[in-house]
């Protein structure tokens, strides 16, 4: 595992791709609403990104041949990844899919601006949502801050994946385990990858300068998850819904430091 270490000179470019990302979120957040379908909403993303002199990041990302029996995987389509109820993440953008009433939304989005890599997520909801709808979001969120609080020099990275596994357990949800954070500099996904389990005291040693998200993705139901056949989707086994947030942060000498907001 090489993880490269930011100086406080990076950090404050990655922090302007963070603040991108997330004045992002606030021009969508009025168009999450009944009647919208999610390629309306990559849309809105891709021309504000790309308005500010920066690039979608996802857009063209991950294409592969296919290898000892895995099938190929195309590029993703999508400015932003979009995934409603029981999709984990990685949902493709549609014009054949509206939201509605009731659903939550996961709307996770990258740019690349001046050449660093701004990455985070937040789930919606849409309209009116029901109790376990709103408890999964509540959760969701707390999970990640608790992630975050646990992202201090000299911990380790099994400290932030307890953390979370603990907090989700405990309020009768589950923690997405095939998927995790990564570091984020230059590139989309850096070393170290963050695990959103785990066991306090294990894992690599946490160190001033690195930088990296943590984005755990919550399900109502079995952990497990299943891709569907364009290769990019994924949702939970069960069918039950999941919700995620996520940050990009910077570890420092105290507290980390949110890089992906406002």
């Amino acid at each position: 595992m090489a993880v490269m270490m930011k100086s406080r000179q990076e950090i404050a470019k990655l922090r302007e791709a963070g603040r991108l990302v997330a004045q992002t979120f606030e021009v969508m957040r009025p168009y999450v609403k009944s009647g919208v379908t999610t390629l309306e909403l990559d849309q809105i993303a891709e021309d504000y990104i790309r308005g500010k002199g920066a690039l979608p990041i996802y857009k063209g990302y991950g294409a592969r041949p296919a290898y000892n029996g895995h099938p190929a995987v195309p590029a993703f389509p999508g400015t932003i990844c979009i995934s409603i109820n029981e999709v984990v993440c990685h949902g493709i953008p549609s014009a054949e899919v509206k939201l509605k009433e009731g659903d939550i939304v996961g709307v996770d989005i990258g740019v690349l601006l001046n050449g660093w890599v701004g990455d985070s997520c937040v789930t919606y909801a849409v309209g009116e949502i029901d109790e376990e709808a709103q408890k999964l979001m509540e959760v969701a969120k707390r999970c990640t801050e608790l992630g975050i609080a646990e992202a201090r020099h000299n911990k380790r990275l099994g400290d932030v994946g307890a953390a979370i596994q603990e907090y989700a357990e405990s309020n009768g949800f589950s923690t997405v385990r095939e998927l995790g954070g990564h570091g984020v500099g230059r590139s989309l996904h850096e070393d170290p990858h963050v695990s959103h389990f785990g066991r306090r005291g294990t894992g690599l040693r946490i160190r001033q300068g690195m930088v990296f998200t943590v984005e755990p993705m919550i399900n109502v139901g079995t952990a497990k998850t299943r891709v569907l056949a364009d290769q990019w989707t994924v949702c939970t086994a069960d069918g039950k819904r999941s919700a995620q947030f996520e940050h990009t942060l910077a570890v420092t000498d105290g507290a980390p430091e949110l890089l992906t907001i406002l």
